[in-house]
């Protein structure tokens, strides 16, 4: 390009950056602004809110940047939404160091996304340290746990910035579990004084059993069963965060959730479905600056039929459509806002597969994926499509720049063509 991306951008964004940027990185190089008397010196956060939307349980390109409308199945990703924003066509998971062992699958790759960088990645129960820590724990319910050893751009965010932790969420499926708890590193000096919040239907479902108990609806054995169950769920977290309860601003996200939906279940959506509501219904209600949908319905395909896959990419894009819509409505996030569209991984293209879509053999397709930076055209450039490679932990540090904090651990290549 012939500049410094960070100069580029620095010039382009000095209307909203000035005097703040600064500030903040110095505050997010010092270990010292963990003390909470040292919080005030924070500044406040005045650039552009982040929606960071993973295409996830794996999508391909082939399914969502194909100009064939025949099969694409993200029409409204690729030819709306794209139009305000740069397209990278050509992302790549991109090692294939085999001490690095980087593996095409969720957790990972959403790990890759939030800390930009390659780690070996795995479950927690193989950690020597990890029994010791944590004797009661049974090890086989978090053989798929990860916990980086670096920060994330969460981390990142809020040690640079005065923002509560509730203004920096995760959604989450409910069926994932251990993608739960992504909401801090094991890094010291970062870690949990820094963490986002998450919302989920596990959250919901935990909240929800403590309010009914605390409400006496059971008594004797019936209530000794449901106390059971709570324990139960609380288990899942090991960290223990879940055991103390959820913050106050949370409880009464969900205290208006349970006003409309109900208790049972059988009313609220499902699926990714759920993730796009809880997103809208987070926007309005919590206000988050910093937030990450973690979309997972592609990954039904395992069960062998190939609509499944595409029915969940078109499901996520009527999901995509609604939160931009929802964006748009609210000045707050009109024209403030910028969306990153990334997968979590690729998928297999061999035909010959018993079961279609595939990610786990780490072929090539596995790690191909692409990536769409929208936002306002002050922010973002507008209608390009980049068709050199690009790398998926490039992700992190482009986020990083966009708010103006610096992700300090995580790879420093920003996508550069993506800024205005």
């Amino acid at each position: 390009m012939g500049m410094n991306p960070q100069t580029s951008l620095a010039t382009h964004r000095r209307s909203f950056l000035k005097g703040v940027t600064a500030g903040a990185l110095g505050v997010a190089g010092s270990h010292w602004l963990s003390s909470p008397l040292m919080a005030a010196a924070k500044p406040q956060y005045r650039g552009p809110n982040v929606i960071l939307i993973r295409f996830g349980g794996g999508t391909r390109p082939a399914e969502a940047v194909n100009p064939d409308p025949n099969k694409n199945f993200a029409p409204y990703f690729y030819n709306v939404l794209a139009k305000r924003g740069t397209l990278f066509k050509n992302m790549m998971i991109d090692s294939f160091t085999p001490t690095v062992g980087v593996d095409t699958s969720h957790g990972q790759g959403t790990m890759y996304l939030l800390t930009g960088k390659y780690e070996k990645l795995k479950g927690v129960s193989h950690d020597p340290d990890f029994k010791k820590k944590h004797p009661a724990v049974d090890l086989q319910l978090f053989d798929d746990r990860f916990e980086s050893k670096v920060p994330n751009f969460f981390e990142y965010f809020r040690k640079s910035f005065d923002v509560p932790s509730h203004q920096s969420l995760i959604i989450n499926s409910e069926d994932r579990n251990n993608e739960e708890f992504y909401t801090y590193s094991l890094h010291a000096g970062w870690g949990i004084d820094y963490k986002c919040e998450a919302l989920s239907l596990y959250r919901y479902k935990t909240w929800l059993l403590r309010q009914k108990i605390a409400e006496g609806k059971w008594k004797d054995k019936e209530l000794e069963k449901k106390k059971q169950e709570l324990a139960k769920l609380e288990k899942i977290d090991f960290r223990r965060e879940e055991a103390q309860g959820q913050i106050p601003e949370l409880k009464r996200f969900w205290e208006r959730w349970r006003a409309y939906y109900g208790d049972t279940g059988f009313v609220n959506p499902r699926g990714d479905r759920l993730l796009t509501e809880l997103s809208i219904r987070a926007m309005k209600e919590i206000r988050p600056k910093l937030m990450m949908i973690n979309f997972q319905d592609c990954d039904y395909v395992h069960w062998g039929i190939a609509s499944q896959y595409t029915r969940a990419v078109a499901i996520m894009d009527e999901g995509l459509k609604q939160i931009v819509a929802a964006c748009d409505a609210d000045e707050e996030y009109r024209d403030n806002t910028i969306f990153v569209v990334v997968p979590d991984c690729g998928r297999d293209n061999n035909s010959l597969c018993d079961v279609p879509f595939q990610h786990h053999f780490n072929t090539k397709a596995a790690h191909e994926i692409f990536c769409l930076i929208a936002g306002p055209k002050r922010f973002v450039a507008q209608g390009k499509l980049i068709k050199s490679a690009v790398d998926q932990i490039q992700v992190a540090s482009t986020v990083g720049q966009l708010m103006g904090f610096k992700s300090e651990h995580a790879e420093n290549t920003v996508l550069a063509p993506a800024f205005a």
